[in-house]
């Protein structure tokens, strides 16, 4: 079903499609010598123009873990591209040597424009402000094991909404569910794109508001997921500082919340979940890490063929 396909946005795969990855995912979790060795004699090749600790690793854990080997670079400056080598060349070549890829790149449509001259899957882990299509698989995996289903909850999505491509990733995803609504809570300049608001919640007919106010809307969350402000994304550093704090979640924030809330956030947090929280029995976002790998072993061995 998986196999020889690219995995660039969240709509590549069906929601039937999803299901069976989240089943395997949650196979695997519960044997975790489930799938061990199947991929065996395979090799994954990350290429990160970007900087990534958890996305990165846990692709490596999860091909290491199923068997396979790993290669490639974690920065453009340890590759041929700092010597002026195009991507579609580079994505020629490492086809010749993995057999599938996986890649984070600054710019949007990178994972597209490589999709087109690869001769080996590849997998998008990050284009620009765009989409991350594998963190939303973890996330959506992470709803469903926590929250039992995905649909009919209040998910409220907060910080930089703006260049957040989790976010953007994960809402266009959600919007495919029953019975979701969505609470974009921002500063006006970090907002979610009206391409999201309008040209995908809209249309689809799902419910959401934008506010500045976290506290008047964390008590009628199911899930809350946290982004930190990107200082890679701001062109200002002025503007970045002003922005930087504008929203943290600390104990007592959390008085108003449900006793069931979810909290997640893709990470790096920097200081807009306080430590304090960490071990709240709602803050489940070194469990959402975890989840990330087993569905990144879930969907390499689908799209190598070896389940």
């Amino acid at each position: 079903m998986f196999t020889k396909r690219h995995l660039v946005e969240p709509g590549d795969f069906t929601l039937e499609e999803m299901d069976r990855l989240f089943d395997l995912a949650q196979q695997i979790e519960q044997d975790q010598g489930y799938l061990r060795e199947s991929c065996r004699g395979h090799i994954l090749a990350t290429l990160f123009f970007e900087p990534s600790t958890r996305t990165r690793l846990s692709f490596e854990s999860a091909m290491l873990r199923l068997g396979g080997a790993c290669l490639g670079f974690s920065e453009p400056n340890s590759s041929s591209v700092a010597k002026g080598e195009s991507l579609a060349d580079t994505i020629r070549t490492v086809s010749c040597y993995a057999d599938i890829i996986v890649m984070r790149n600054p710019k949007e449509g990178a994972s597209l424009l490589a999709s087109r001259y690869a001769t080996v899957p590849v997998i998008n882990a990050g284009d620009g402000g765009h989409h991350h299509p594998t963190q939303t698989l973890t996330d959506l995996l992470t709803i469903r094991q926590l929250k039992g289903s995905i649909g009919q909850l209040t998910v409220g999505f907060c910080g930089d909404l703006k260049f957040g491509r989790t976010v953007h990733s994960l809402a266009k995803a959600l919007a495919r569910y029953p019975g979701i609504s969505m609470l974009f809570i921002s500063p006006q300049e970090l907002q979610v794109p009206t391409y999201i608001t309008e040209g995908i919640l809209k249309k689809a007919g799902v419910s959401y508001k934008e506010t500045h106010s976290l506290e008047q809307v964390i008590g009628t969350l199911d899930v809350l997921y946290m982004t930190r402000v990107q200082r890679e994304r701001f062109f200002n550093e002025e503007e970045y500082i002003r922005l930087k704090d504008s929203y943290i979640l600390n104990r007592e924030k959390m008085k108003q919340a449900k006793d069931d809330l979810t909290i997640l956030h893709p990470l790096p947090r920097v200081n807009e979940i306080a430590p304090e929280l960490d071990n709240d029995p709602r803050a489940s976002y070194f469990k959402q890490a975890k989840y990330g790998m087993y569905v990144r072993m879930a969907l390499l061995a689908s799209m190598l063929g070896r389940c």
